[in-house]
């Protein structure tokens, strides 16, 4: 692995890691270096607008999710065949799942330093001036922070009460930037986070003009120099067992929360991936021997879905001929009965699953989870561990069937079952990460 790397972080969410993020991979990519990119965290819409910068799909990178094999086998995948790895970092610097004082949390100062890459905190100094050198002596003394990038800045004579304060508090950072604020480079955002890049009105201008912000107001030569490659070994292991030897995944705007690295995982373990609309009201196809529908925003596509009959149809064959048929999240909704909107209208699903779900009243799930297999199926036999996330603000109104997982929560608690099965049909809320025994 020869590529170096950096982690963007931040002291909360909503301080421009994104923005930062997408601004360093596309000015660096202009240089004609190849880079690539990492998102920490159990995150879906990220990766895609890190993908629309790099030209390339990324990996997800968890702490808490991942053992250090898988870690270093999603880091040495990222690392190959490029110059500099860009790591966008989840929520604030520190924050992570809810576990004991010296266990794995997830957080963005664990894989910091699992990786030995330098950390570059992007503060949000909108609101104050020098107090920004407070926030990031804070942080110096708990991660490698080697650089500070200060977001929102507002004027010159902002900027000089920030490098003062800077100069007294916290000398040994090296000050990278400073950005203005400019309204136009806000991603518009929903229930489950960013506007999906798929739907953004001009994504390659976005990007273009995140690139401009950053090479007009950032120190590309000094974040070069600080950048380092990663400390983790080699390793060879795979997040998840394949569904099936040719599996079909659903992926569009309503289904597109799988991650790209998983579908490559099964590929390398000798499967073979074809990708198809539900929107586009596509079915599987004939021959696929299973069916994947990931989690995405189908509320928000319902009644064109239930339409969509075609797309229905070829489920239900799928699943008479024996394939096994797996739904998370979003996915999982949809192969319920019925999905209820958030206006209360009941729309028809594929209904192999004795499942309702509403998004009328909605309330949000949040959180990681350890999930044990209630019944065999072809990622593991009964009793199987599993790591995921849950994150939803559906609620399910009705549930027939009988349970996929028992659930815990990262601390250890025990939650309840979750997820439903029926013959070959499965599914559940929670996105699955890792399997716990996948290092080979």
């Amino acid at each position: 692995m020869t590529a170096k790397g950096l982690i963007i972080a931040a002291p909360s969410s909503a301080c421009g890691k994104t923005l930062v993020s997408l601004g360093l991979m596309a000015a660096f990519a202009r240089r004609s270096l190849a880079v690539r990119s990492a998102k920490i965290g159990p995150d879906f819409i990220d990766p895609a607008f890190h993908a629309a910068a790099t030209g390339s799909a990324g990996v997800t990178l968890d702490g808490w999710a991942m053992d250090q094999a898988l870690l270093a086998a999603r880091v040495g995948a990222v690392s190959s065949n490029c110059d500099l790895v860009i790591c966008e970092g989840v929520m604030g610097l520190l924050d992570g799942a809810d576990v004991p004082v010296g266990k794995p949390d997830g957080s963005t100062r664990q894989i910091a330093a699992q990786t030995g890459w330098p950390v570059i905190l992007v503060v949000d100094a909108a609101r104050m001036a020098g107090s920004a050198a407070a926030v990031v002596a804070g942080f110096v003394g708990a991660a490698k922070v080697q650089g500070v990038l200060f977001n929102r800045v507002g004027s010159a004579r902002h900027r000089g009460m920030i490098e003062r304060a800077m100069a007294i508090y916290c000398p040994q950072v090296a000050i990278l930037g400073f950005l203005p604020q400019i309204p136009a480079l806000k991603v518009p955002s929903r229930h489950l986070g960013l506007v999906q890049a798929v739907e953004h009105p001009d994504l390659t201008t976005f990007v273009d003009a995140a690139a401009t912000l950053l090479t007009d107001h950032a120190d590309l030569d000094l974040l070069w120099t600080l950048a380092q490659p990663s400390g983790v070994g080699e390793a060879r292991a795979y997040a998840l067992p394949p569904l099936g030897q040719k599996t079909a995944v659903a992926q569009d705007a309503a289904f597109s929360f799988a991650y790209p690295d998983l579908l490559e995982d099964w590929r390398q373990q000798g499967a073979e991936i074809v990708l198809f609309s539900p929107l586009a009201d596509q079915p599987p196809p004939d021959d696929c021997d299973a069916v994947y529908l990931p989690g995405g925003y189908p509320e928000l596509s319902a009644e064109v879905l239930a339409g969509n009959q075609t797309f229905k149809s070829g489920v239900r064959r799928a699943a008479e001929r024996g394939a096994f048929v797996y739904g998370e999240c979003g996915g999982y909704m949809c192969l319920g009965q019925t999905l209820v909107d958030g206006n209360g209208h009941s729309h028809a699903m594929i209904g192999l699953l004795p499942v309702v779900t509403s998004m009328e009243h909605p309330k949000r799930h949040l959180g990681y989870r350890r999930a044990t297999l209630r019944a065999a199926t072809p990622f593991g036999s009964l009793g199987a561990g599993f790591r995921g996330h849950e994150f939803h603000y559906a609620t399910e109104i009705a549930n027939q069937g009988q349970p996929l997982f028992q659930i815990s929560a990262a601390n250890g608690q025990d939650l309840c079952d979750a997820g439903c099965r029926s013959g070959c049909v499965s599914g559940s809320y929670i996105h699955l990460i890792s399997a716990e025994s996948m290092a080979l």
